[in-house]
């Protein structure tokens, strides 16, 4: 059986690529475990300091593989699988980065969500479109909730319509949009600029903007003064300030960038 997803690493890159489009990258039970494989093999790989999360074809993904779901009991309908490739998206210690040339939609706009940054081509669409036939956007609320206001998340989910990319970068499910030739050049600029934090910081970084913000302001501060505290006398920081004050790049930026 031909792999649908696909993971390569160049210059501190790991670039997941989903490859069915004869189904338009549909979430089928084998594209999600090959997926989940090559996300966890990625995350923990040395080599790799970013993650793409990229596809063949003119769609990025088409949300659950409907012709399996109808034939499939409530137990194999990727109850198990989709929330740990989201989880793990959402919880990799390392950046991930969303590149689509082409829709997506309801599990495929999950996948967006929960991945750190999103670049689209400007022609890219986006449908909660789970509502429309008799199903609920459930699983990937986790991710896309906190990136939407409440109102656009009701009309949204409620209504199902199908929005542009445009409109994804004004509601925060994007960070960028822009002309389909420009769209590998934009994603290589934010994954340089990933590659150039180190590798501990932005783990913690990651792990600061996923906790939930603190009821007692006090207790807060002094939690993040304990982290600061940490990091700068930490081998990373140490590291950091040296290169600074040497003027070169710190030992973790990849060769290419230095």
């Amino acid at each position: 059986m031909a792999e649908l997803v696909h993971r390569s690493t160049d210059g501190g890159i790991a670039t997941i690529t989903l490859d069915s489009p004869h189904n338009r990258n549909a979430l089928s039970a084998q594209l999600r475990r090959e997926l989940l494989d090559h996300l966890t093999a990625a995350i923990d790989d040395e080599a790799a300091r970013v993650l793409v999360l990229d596809h063949t074809g003119p769609v990025f993904c088409a949300g659950m593989d409907l012709k399996e779901s109808r034939s499939a009991g409530s137990e194999e309908q990727g109850v198990q699988e989709l929330p740990a490739i989201l989880e793990r998206l959402w919880h990799s210690p390392k950046p991930v980065v969303a590149k689509l040339a082409g829709p997506a939609r309801a599990g495929g706009v999950g996948m967006v969500a929960a991945c750190d940054l999103a670049v689209a081509a400007d022609t890219a669409t986006f449908a909660f479109s789970e509502v429309r036939i008799g199903v609920v956007p459930a699983v990937i609320s986790i991710p896309v909730l906190p990136r939407l206001t409440p109102r656009q998340a009701h009309e949204l989910f409620l209504t199902g319509e199908t929005f542009d990319a445009p409109r994804a970068v004004r509601i925060g499910l994007l960070n960028a949009a822009v002309p389909a030739a420009e769209l590998d050049a934009e994603v290589t600029r934010y994954t340089d600029m990933l590659a150039l934090g180190a590798p501990g910081a932005l783990a913690a970084a990651k792990e600061l903007l996923l906790a939930e913000r603190p009821t007692d302001v006090g207790a807060g501060f002094e939690a993040m003064q304990r982290l600061s505290a940490e990091r700068f006398a930490g081998a990373e920081g140490q590291e950091g300030m040296r290169a600074f004050a040497e003027k070169r790049k710190p030992s973790w930026v990849p060769e290419r960038l230095r």
